[in-house]
């Protein structure tokens, strides 16, 4: 279990925000936390705490240029995502991204795109892909959700599903919608059962606030997930300090 961190970016500034409230109606925003810090700050921290494999996430227009910022601070250390496609994917990975990830891009109006997924996987490869499989829950199951979250999708995060997309990307990062930015615990079906459908890297994001909730993490997922805590961290408002969740993902 390694702990993978986080910058998000929101009208040009790192930001923690509820993902659900994020839509073309700025005022309906739900903030927990704006940074007097830029992203370089964060991309910087990571490195110095040899922290691999954190994602910057573009919320919107207007981030593109304090995002490369972040991946020329850490190459190699960071992945992106948030409007990326077949034809900007190979601009980001050149400065400095080690993955690119896609969630919209691949979900067409409310289906899988095979011809995106096709397009982005031969322009910069499989191994160099990450697919988001960003999901809330309806009558039991789990399905991606698209559009800032707003759009069910038909396809279903399942055992079939999961295997049949790993030939396509080299990991998966899957925000539990339903808690994500509300600091409520983590969604323990779906860590249960992602930890035994996934064969390749994975990262949960979604409701962690404690080192408890990080020790039912790793009992539920049996170690065998990553995880990335946004709001709780105290570098980003919150109460949980981020030097303790470095040592204790460290020392598992």
């Amino acid at each position: 279990m390694k702990f993978r961190p986080c910058i998000d970016m929101h009208q040009g500034k790192v930001k923690q925000i509820v993902g659900e409230t994020l839509n073309a109606d700025q005022g309906a925003v739900i903030e927990n936390f704006v940074s007097s810090y830029d992203s370089v700050h964060y991309a910087e921290l990571f490195r110095k705490d040899k922290l691999v494999g954190g994602h910057v996430i573009m919320l919107g227009g207007g981030n593109e240029e304090e995002a490369v910022r972040a991946l020329n601070a850490y190459p190699g250390g960071l992945q992106i995502g948030g409007g990326i496609n077949a034809s900007n994917a190979k601009h980001y990975l050149e400065q400095g991204a080690s993955h690119v990830i896609v969630t919209s891009y691949i979900f067409r109006d409310g289906k899988l795109d095979m011809d995106n997924l096709n397009a982005i996987v031969a322009e910069v490869g499989a191994d160099k892909l990450v697919i988001d499989l960003s999901c809330k829950e309806r009558d039991g199951k789990w399905y991606v959700v698209t559009n800032q979250w707003k759009q069910f999708s038909d396809f279903e995060v399942n055992e079939d599903n999961i295997r049949y997309l790993e030939q396509f990307c080299d990991e998966f990062l899957i925000h539990a919608v339903d808690v994500e930015g509300k600091q409520s615990g983590i969604q323990q079906s779906l860590v249960s059962s992602l930890a035994q459908w996934v064969t390749i890297p994975c990262t949960y994001a979604g409701g962690a606030r404690s080192l408890e909730d990080l020790a039912l993490f790793k009992e539920l997922s049996g170690g065998k997930l990553d995880i990335t805590i946004g709001s709780a961290l105290d570098i980003y408002g919150g109460k949980l300090p981020y030097e303790q969740v470095v040592a204790y993902c460290d020392g598992e």
